[in-house]
């Protein structure tokens, strides 16, 4: 069914762009027909996009128009018709006089190409500052650099107004005591200097994309790059902590890789057509194993898997993204995920479809697991995973909406909303 649309909205728009290049020209239908050889009916169902147009029709057709064939085939402007549509999604109806016409989106692009570039432009950059809005409100609340630093000016202030207070107050002061406040105020003003100066400094650093603040996120941005040497200048494995975890999860890897080697694995997905279940099936290995290897190695089916990891607090343990799924920064996360429905439904696989913000769908998998690694007596840990794959375009089933975390999600109307959103709702 999506494909049949995208083809739809590929025949409207070449006919929209055939008709209105021609009234552009103040050509007659009857005229162009006949210059390109076919009858003004048929020129006619074109125009109103009820019959394709092929490559030697759209050749004859764009030099009788005088415009080269690209500038009417539909094909390049399908990236454009999203942006468009997506533009359309993002801005809140409460914003608006009503829904946008999205199925009108071609037809918009054909007769006002204009206009359409500076809608997308002006949604491309709404985005990209609502970005920047959420990076520094996260930078604001989670950086232990910027509180300790705005700990350490509030001490300098507090010891400047204590000891100015004392040398302002009536009565005399012995000379010892007196070098001695005005010592203090010197040491207090310096450091205050010193700290304002580096806060200065650090703040001016906000303007910059991709910083990395807790120990999990130089890990994930380690595996990002490749997983590289651990101790290697220069990277993003900064703290000792991020090298510690990076260490442990190269590890884990290891272990894992021993069990199930890349061949195996990669032989098992070609014939398994997209589905974990059956790679775990072909390989009889625990499904949590395949899922987390599927992430890692990423074979072919699975070229564009991310995955979920949380414990049974539900913090995320870790996290490799899918390209367009919405991830919050570590320490938060949309209560609708399956991955947290896995924690109470252990040794089962959930699959559902969600779907972003911006509409993107995904196909998910879930499965959580428990186990007792101090024997009977120890506590019971558990623990869920959520592999992360594209929806096909057919893919049935219901379908659930989610975001990134609530604080920086624009569905207004979420049931599991706990605090409102700092972007704009829709």
């Amino acid at each position: 069914m999506a494909a049949m649309k995208q083809r739809s909205a590929t025949r409207v728009l070449t006919g929209t762009r055939i008709r209105e290049r021609r009234l552009a020209l103040s050509r007659r239908q009857a005229d162009v027909a006949r210059e390109v050889g076919i009858s003004p009916a048929y020129l006619n169902l074109i125009e109103h996009n009820r019959r394709p147009v092929g490559e030697e029709l759209m050749t004859r057709l764009a030099d009788v128009l005088h415009v080269p064939a690209e500038e009417l085939a539909a094909g390049r402007e399908e990236a454009r018709i999203a942006a468009l549509r997506e533009a359309a999604a993002r801005l809140p109806e409460a914003l608006s006089d009503g829904p946008a016409e999205l199925e009108q989106a071609p037809e918009f692009l054909a007769r006002f190409p204009g206009w359409a570039g500076v809608l997308i432009a002006t949604a491309r950059r709404a985005e990209g500052l609502e970005r920047q809005l959420v990076g520094l409100s996260d930078r604001m609340t989670q950086d232990p650099y910027l509180l300790a630093t705005l700990h350490e000016v509030l001490s300098a202030v507090t010891a400047l107004r204590s000891t100015a207070s004392i040398l302002a107050e009536e009565g005399e002061i012995p000379p010892d005591w007196r070098r001695r406040f005005h010592a203090n105020l010197d040491e207090d003003s310096l450091r205050l200097s010193q700290t304002a100066q580096s806060l200065v400094a650090y703040l001016d650093s906000f303007e910059a994309d991709g910083t990395i603040f807790t120990p999990q996120e130089e890990v994930e941005a380690w595996l990002a790059a490749g997983a590289p040497e651990i101790e290697a200048p220069g990277g993003p494995l900064v703290s000792d902590a991020g090298r510690a975890m990076a260490r442990d999860h190269q590890a884990r890897m290891a272990a894992e890789a021993a069990i199930l080697s890349d061949e195996d694995l990669a032989g098992a997905a070609g014939r398994a057509a997209g589905d974990p279940l059956q790679v775990a099936a072909l390989l009889a290995r625990p499904l949590d194993l395949v899922m987390r290897r599927l992430a890692a190695l990423r074979p072919a089916g699975f070229e564009t898997a991310g995955l979920l990891v949380c414990d049974g607090s539900g913090a995320l343990t870790l996290r490799r993204p899918a390209p367009g799924f919405p991830l919050p920064r570590p320490g938060d996360a949309c209560p609708l995920w399956p991955l947290f429905q896995a924690l109470a439904a252990p040794q089962t696989a959930i699959r559902l479809y969600l779907e972003a913000p911006d509409g993107g769908r995904f196909h998910t998998i879930s499965y959580g697991t428990r186990s007792q690694p101090e024997g009977i007596d120890g506590p019971v840990l558990t623990r869920a995973q959520m592999l992360i794959l594209p929806a096909a375009a057919a893919s049935g089933g219901p379908v659930i909406r989610i975001g990134p975390a609530c604080r920086i999600c624009p569905r207004s109307q979420c049931p599991a909303r706990r605090e409102p959103s700092i972007l704009a709702t829709s």
